[in-house]
């Protein structure tokens, strides 16, 4: 899903109960960074996970830096 802007986590209490997700998909940012902490591989990820934003990993990894809860 490459759209030029960066990929952005959001919390809607009408998509999966207000899980944070991605903006425009229902993939859960925390499902994304579990499987970093995992060693899975980017190709991997993005196998698992074909809406995933081109810069999703990173825009996960930022959040958790930030001690935002997934």
């Amino acid at each position: 899903m490459a759209t030029g802007k960066k990929a952005k986590i959001v919390c809607n209490p009408r998509i999966l109960g207000g899980t944070p997700v991605f903006e425009g998909t229902r993939v859960p940012a925390g499902h994304i960074l579990a499987e970093v902490k995992a060693g899975t591989s980017r190709f991997e990820i993005f196998r698992h996970y074909p809406s995933l934003p081109l810069d999703g990993i990173e825009v996960a990894v930022e959040w958790d830096k930030a001690g935002r809860p997934l």
